[in-house]
């Protein structure tokens, strides 16, 4: 009878415990995603004596890089010296299972062959794994009930970890979880410290270091005039909204800001993947107010509009394109200073990874710039928002 112990799971990573080709932990430092998978796989050599299991790296010059010492470490906490015996270059477990540490950087298309007969493998900084090695690792670990596990931070949406794992859809059989340190209930204080410090002075840092954002390229970035705070709206405050329409696996979106001076407060947005048509007023009733309020929507989609227009958001209108419209209208955003509630986790998104085309092999900006058309299923609706005070002659409102 093997033996189990009693290994707490933070509630975050419960899902973990069910069976899953593939299972994935992403997102920002302190979110304790390595914690979670060096504790699943403690329990699941407990629970199934032989079993074996390979962690792995892109680039592991020494074992001082691998997760062996957070293994060890929880086979000390837990009491279980007896169960597993810990070597210089691996960990013998239960039922002769072992535990083995390794670079993909290491393996050739044979040498990867020595992997096949192991059970589990455990992709540690995924975000470096290279698409030669993600494409030697999936084949090779086949074993009946196998899984592979993969933690990382991300970096960019195109890396190969992300495509496999982020992209729509996911491949089949797939756990994906996204955490940061808001989902550690043993977040130290020594970290949040830190993350307090990042937080109040770097935006882009915070996001990409703390939540999990993709990193900002600061050069391509189209917008820096903007960060994060709690704030209360006055009760006379006049808002404006703009909404946007799904397209496929795109969102349908609204969002609510409120211009002061020279400052643009964003403090609520709905956002939704596949949304029918029939659900879009429960959608947009997540945005207080709304169904009073002027909404300058998306204009491509005018029979949507119509639909809304007669069922309760009677004064929701067309956006006015035209030739540059975008790029003025992002000009326009750019000289406010904005401040979005923390509740506005899209808007965050976006604002942080909105961007201008760059060379791929440079990475520098293409000169004249030009706007990516992506990350922008909030930008834009905040455009059409705000579209009366750029150029109040062009809508001829007066709500």
């Amino acid at each position: 009878m093997p033996r189990t112990v009693d290994i707490p799971v933070i509630e975050k990573f419960l899902p973990f415990l069910e069976p899953s080709r593939y299972k994935g932990a992403y997102g920002g430092r302190g979110g304790a995603k390595s914690h979670a998978f060096g504790d699943l796989l403690i329990d699941d050599a407990l629970r199934h004596p032989g079993l074996r299991a390979v962690c792995v790296r892109e680039y592991q010059v020494s074992l001082e890089q691998s997760v062996k010492r957070l293994l060890e470490d929880k086979i000390t906490a837990y009491g279980l010296a007896k169960e597993f015996r810990v070597l210089n270059t691996h960990i013998e477990t239960p039922g002769d299972g072992i535990i083995i540490f390794q670079g993909m950087q290491s393996h050739t298309a044979e040498s990867i062959k020595s992997l096949e007969g192991y059970d589990r493998a455990w992709v540690e900084e995924a975000q470096n794994l290279s698409e030669r090695s993600l494409t030697l690792l999936r084949p090779t670990i086949r074993e009946p009930g196998s899984e592979l596990w993969f933690s990382w931070n991300p970096r960019r949406a195109d890396d190969p970890v992300d495509k496999l794992l982020r992209s729509m859809p996911p491949p089949p059989d797939a756990i994906v979880i996204e955490s940061s340190y808001k989902d550690n209930p043993f977040f130290p204080d020594v970290l949040r410290q830190e993350m307090e410090w990042d937080r109040r002075r770097d935006v882009d840092k915070y996001q990409h270091v703390w939540l999990g954002a993709y990193e900002a390229r600061s050069e391509a970035r189209v917008f820096k005039n903007w960060r994060i705070e709690e704030f209360e709206s006055p009760d006379d405050a006049t808002y404006y909204y703009g909404a946007d329409w799904g397209y496929s696996i795109d969102p349908s979106t609204l969002v609510r800001c409120r211009p002061e001076g020279r400052t643009l407060f964003v403090d609520y947005e709905a956002y939704r993947v596949g949304v029918e048509i029939d659900y879009l007023p429960a959608l947009f009733d997540q945005v207080p107010r709304a169904r009073e309020a002027v909404i300058v929507a998306d204009s491509a989609r005018p029979e949507t509009i119509s639909y809304l227009q007669r069922n309760g958001f009677p004064k929701m209108c067309a956006a006015v394109k035209g030739k540059d419209s975008v790029k003025e209208g992002v000009i326009f955003l750019q000289n406010y200073d904005i401040i979005v509630h923390p509740r506005c986790k899209h808007t965050i998104d976006e604002l942080t990874a909105y961007s201008y085309k760059t060379d791929p092999k440079t990475e520098k900006v293409i000169q004249p710039p030009v706007l990516e058309d992506k990350k922008n299923h909030v930008i834009d609706p905040l455009r059409y928002a705000v579209e009366s005070l750029r150029k109040p002659a062009a809508r001829g409102l007066t709500w």
